[in-house]
């Protein structure tokens, strides 16, 4: 039985087959309909989304099955002091798969370590959100028809968004890529992502027109708001890189423009009768690719319903020093730190990849 809390749990192959099958589901949704018929899936949003969670559940519509949601904590039994861990145990007897979001970075993680039934991670805090990544590497592969030997400029809130964390640990999976990273000095991405970057190939910079005529892909991300303690930071940076129809101009012909949504004004909406703008069917696409991905993680738990053993790592144990992290919330046994880079004595957290040296 497979989760899927971050993008690295699939291999470049299994990456391979979910991006084949999302394409051929575009192409012949008609041979899908009752591919999950009898399946009910859940989806537990402990945060707001639109896109994620009506594009999971239309996936699962479109395949034939059946859903049972959560989408406002007040109206569960959390707000009654339940645990997490109790939450999805007593969900799990109800469903064959689920699709959780959580404001706390890891929650996805603690929660396999109980589940008996798949998972997968919809986003947890500023961390992860590898569906996105995926619907991100479909669109890309769509209209670049590869994905390697590009050039690619993320903008925006790179230390929050969780999308482009996801999406440079997926891109650097693939030869001679290049990243261009477009933040202020106070969003700029973290050194955790930057240090797994195969070959280090990346620049930052705090100029969008400078890199715009180098690059095969812009990804712009909104400043979010949701994840500052000092909204006096937020009203600062929230309107610093606007992509409009002069920039455009800067640009490649065949550059693409990409965002997970929503927008508030990194885009302007005359951006969006350019041909290079591809956020609408990115928002379809992530319908597709997660299609193929709930009939893979629920037929491949039919046929090996074990749980999966954890890896060995060398590790320690001590208490993480994010204070988003799941484990400073919910009751756990211990925190494993696995080790990255022996000679740096650098180790990172098992739940939310907070990196400590001793």
């Amino acid at each position: 039985m497979k989760h899927l809390i971050g993008i690295n749990d699939f291999t470049i192959e299994e990456l391979a087959e979910l991006i084949k099958v999302g394409q051929d589901i575009s192409l012949h949704p008609q041979n899908y309909l009752d591919k999950m018929r009898g399946k009910v899936m859940a989806t537990l949003f402990f945060e707001p989304s639109t896109r994620t969670k009506f594009s999971f559940e239309t996936a699962m519509l479109r395949l034939g099955g059946q859903i049972i949601g959560l989408s406002e904590v007040k109206n569960s039994s959390v707000a009654k002091g339940e645990s997490l861990k109790d939450t999805v145990q007593t969900v799990a007897c109800y469903t064959d798969l689920i699709v959780m979001r959580h404001p706390m970075e890891g929650a996805p993680q603690l929660a396999t370590e109980i589940l008996d039934v798949p998972l997968i991670n919809a986003g947890d805090g500023g961390h992860q959100h590898p569906t996105q990544t995926l619907t991100d590497l479909l669109t890309i592969y769509k209209e670049k028809g590869r994905l390697d030997n590009l050039n690619i400029a993320l903008v925006g809130d790179l230390k929050y968004g969780r999308t482009v964390h996801s999406l440079v640990e997926a891109i650097t999976k693939y030869d001679n890529n290049t990243f261009f990273f477009v933040s202020p000095k106070e969003l700029e991405m973290p050194e955790y992502v930057k240090n797994g970057i195969k070959g280090g190939c990346f620049f930052e910079s705090r100029s969008l027109e400078e890199v715009l005529p180098q690059v095969d892909i812009v990804y712009m991300t909104r400043i979010q708001k949701e994840r500052f303690d000092d909204l006096e930071t937020y009203e600062r940076l929230k309107n610093v890189y606007i992509l409009d129809e002069e920039k455009m101009k800067l640009a490649k012909e065949d550059t693409i423009i990409m965002h997970p949504l929503p927008r508030v004004n990194e885009i302007t909406e005359g951006v969006d009768k350019d041909k290079r703008a591809k956020y609408f069917d990115q928002a379809k696409n992530g319908m597709y690719i997660r299609m193929a991905l709930i009939m893979k993680l629920i037929e491949e738990a039919e046929k090996d319903p074990s749980r999966p053993t954890k890896p060995e790592y060398s590790t320690i144990y001590t208490t993480c020093p994010n204070p988003k992290c799941i484990s400073n919330h919910e009751y756990v046994e211990r925190v494993e730190f696995h080790e990255k880079t022996a000679e740096d004595h650098a180790y990172s957290c098992e739940y939310c990849d907070r990196v400590i040296t001793i």
